[in-house]
């Protein structure tokens, strides 16, 4: 990483939320489209659709385990005067349906999934039926013959059918020259499905994007370890990891890095080789030892002037401080956030989740939002010129707030599924009042 000019004009202002994203959008781009193989496609975007090469069914199929019949075979028939037809074989799943023909007074037995012989006009379920034994109407199949010569005896079938009935037409999912799947879709286990059925073993995505993950501060002990004097844990980069992974990234969190610039500095290079994105968290305030600011606003790309990461305040609660730039050769995006968990986390949700997402090649990119009417005990208060975020649960059209405006309270999060924005010009909402909500869920 080289060194650039600083940028205090950037600096100087308060930059609106709206601003800033704006500018992190404009310069993150969708990941170069790739050809995966279907199990390592989940949860990418097509880049083309996808049409159908052959129908689905390939061909007419029995959905029930019975009797391929005609029609007319088994009009009128009933317990007390049932339709004795011959069996002329047994046609299983995979088994070629043209070895057989069902003429007049004739029935094959059928499994469900095997192709309709020719003939028949429709499927008779076993239970209608006393699967060959004569002994009155059964409960399943019994077992098959070895091969269709060996079929033989009568069966009775004791209801008639009509035409077609359990039979699955060909073509009847979707046809040959459909469009089964649109650009932009994200593969899921059910898209995955359609592919493999339809024949497809790889398709051409934009790949999931790679995000490291990291925490800075001293003070930083991972779970599980004991905590000294003036120390805490380190949950915001297991909370951001989570949170990445959530928004449909493939995550990768470093252990916490210590208040050392250049520690930070050379930790960044060493994953730049697996990160599509970088995240940090801490050190980006005006404090003595924020590390994130002293390492990277000096810090420019190597073969393009005027590169680098920007740290700015933003007119929002929590949140003030940001940072956003891009390091190394290949212009790596890095946003810099915020220590107290509430203000990482609410970040992460305005300006890493919508960055995620556009790198994986999605349109829409941002949580959905509704209005709500607060219900709260009492007025809500906002600083005035900010845009405050309050942690809230979401329900049946009411929003209520959960814990205090606190930027380190970590518990009322967990119980948080909703954000209610509070606009700059309003200082105060009043219980009852239609609110904006951003859904977390």
């Amino acid at each position: 990483m080289s060194t650039a000019a600083p940028r205090p004009a950037a600096q100087d202002r308060l930059w609106s939320v709206d601003e800033h994203l704006d500018d992190i959008l404009a310069a993150v781009r969708p990941l170069e489209p790739i050809e995966l193989q279907l199990p390592d496609a989940q949860g990418c975007v097509l880049v083309e659709d996808v049409t159908v090469p052959v129908s689905l069914p390939p061909f007419d199929n029995s959905s029930m385990d019975g009797y391929a019949v005609r029609v007319a075979d088994i009009a009128g028939a009933s317990e007390e005067f049932p339709a004795a037809l011959d069996v002329v074989g047994d046609i299983a799943a995979g088994h070629q349906a043209d070895l057989l023909h069902v003429g007049p007074g004739q029935a094959a037995r059928i499994m469900t999934g095997a192709p309709l012989p020719g003939g028949a006009e429709t499927v008779v379920p076993v239970e209608w039926t006393d699967g060959g034994l004569g002994e009155g109407p059964v409960a399943g199949m019994r077992a098959r013959s070895l091969a269709p010569e060996q079929a033989s005896g009568q069966v009775r079938v004791y209801r008639p059918a009509a035409a077609r009935a359990h039979v699955r037409a060909k073509g009847s999912d979707v046809r040959a020259g459909d469009r089964a799947l649109e650009a932009g879709t994200v593969l899921g286990p059910p898209q995955i499905a359609l592919l493999a059925a339809i024949g497809r073993g790889s398709v051409r995505v934009h790949p999931r994007p790679r995000v490291v993950v990291m925490s800075t501060g001293s003070e930083l002990v991972q779970p599980g370890g004991t905590l000294g004097s003036g120390q805490i844990y380190d949950s915001n980069s297991f909370a951001l990891t989570a949170a990445a992974r959530d928004a449909g990234a493939i995550a990768y969190r470093v252990g916490a890095v210590a208040d050392d610039a250049d520690t930070l500095r050379s930790t960044i290079e060493d994953q730049l080789v697996r990160a599509d994105l970088l995240v940090t968290t801490g050190g980006v305030s005006v404090g003595a030892y924020d590390v994130v600011k002293e390492a990277l606003e000096h810090v420019g790309d190597e073969d393009e002037e005027g590169g680098g990461v920007e740290f700015r305040r933003l007119a929002m609660q929590p949140g003030k401080p940001q940072g956003f730039g891009t390091v190394g050769p290949d212009h790596t995006p890095l946003l810099a956030l915020p220590g107290n968990p509430v203000s990482s986390y609410v970040s992460f949700e305005l300006f890493v989740r919508p960055a995620i997402r556009t790198l994986m090649g999605l349109e829409d990119v941002h949580r959905p939002t509704t209005r709500a009417k607060l219900t709260a005990d009492e007025a809500l208060t906002s600083p005035k010129g900010r845009r405050q975020f309050l942690r809230a649960t979401y329900a049946d059209g009411a929003v209520r707030p959960v814990g205090g405006a606190g930027s380190h309270l970590v518990a009322a999060l967990a119980h948080a599924d909703a954000l209610i924005v509070v606009p700059e010009d309003t200082e105060s909402v009043e219980p009852g009042t239609d609110v904006e909500v951003v859904l977390l869920r």
